[in-house]
């Protein structure tokens, strides 16, 4: 073991930075107030250090790690060594491969994205998700936007805190690849029409078959929770209402199920004249 780890083990459970972990892993007012969020599994550590957000913490179970993970650029007095009991105490699951760390948050404003608009010479793809509520269904759509190249990612009205744990994992660090942006539905609405970006929204009524919309032009699809479906705000201000045919008995799809046809289709049309 590296001589720095041997001074930071961690060996009590009644230690102040293995309070402070498990603070943030189940109070979101917690990681608000501290700007800090845990990471937990080699990939998704991994992806937080190579998308350039600042580490606060590391910490490593010898006992479990199965790769020595890349750390440059962490000072070693960050990086704590820690037994398994410990790891037990604060990892969300205990199946993370024996690397978690602390991160400080970091958002995207709409600005941001504006900017980044200006600096891109491609017709944006942009999700939207409007109020959706569980964090696995969030992860999956962040997974969805990255594997299609999605310009960003907006969470509309959000009803779960970005850096939640289940959201992080169910995303397999996604949240760290994709420019994510909350924010109210108006303002998300304004920023797309100020820039001519369509808004397709996924919606049953009143729509049509979504492989009939051109969606190789600046676009947004919107599609809002399996509970309530987009709301009238969206609805109102869509350039074109698409839905999904279903034949079977159930009329709904799961909302991540959902964006990943419509942003398939998006990419095959915008590729199809690449092959």
């Amino acid at each position: 073991m590296d001589k720095q780890l041997m001074q930071n083990k961690i060996t009590s459970l009644q230690n102040p930075k293995v309070k402070e972990v498990v603070l943030l892993q189940e109070k979101a007012r917690e990681r608000e107030k501290t700007g800090l969020f845990p990471v937990e599994g080699l990939r998704e550590v991994s992806a937080c250090i190579s998308s350039g957000f600042e580490i606060d913490s590391v910490f490593l179970c010898d006992e479990i790690l199965q790769e020595k993970p890349s750390l440059k650029g962490i000072s070693p007095e960050n990086i704590f060594s820690v037994t398994p009991q410990v790891y037990e105490k604060i990892a969300y699951r205990s199946s993370t491969e024996g690397i978690m760390a602390l991160a400080k948050a970091r958002h995207t404003s709409l600005s941001d994205l504006g900017n980044l608009l200006e600096d891109s010479k491609q017709n944006p793809l942009i999700l939207v998700a409007e109020a959706v509520e569980k964090p696995g269904n969030l992860g999956a759509i962040l997974r969805t936007a990255d594997a299609v190249g999605a310009t960003a990612v907006i969470f509309a009205n959000p009803r779960t805190d970005l850096y939640n744990p289940n959201l992080i994992r169910a995303s397999l660090g996604g949240v760290f690849t994709q420019k994510i942006v909350c924010c109210k539905s108006e303002d998300a609405i304004d920023f797309l029409k100020d820039r001519n970006i369509k808004i397709y929204t996924a919606q049953l009524q009143d729509s049509v078959p979504y492989y009939g919309t051109d969606m190789t032009e600046a676009c947004a699809i919107a599609l809002g929770s399996e509970a309530d479906g987009i709301s009238n705000i969206w609805r109102e201000a869509s350039d074109r209402k698409i839905m999904i045919p279903m034949l079977g008995r159930l009329d709904s799809l799961n909302v991540s199920v959902s964006a990943s046809i419509l942003c398939y289709e998006a990419l095959r049309q915008r590729t199809a004249n690449q092959q």
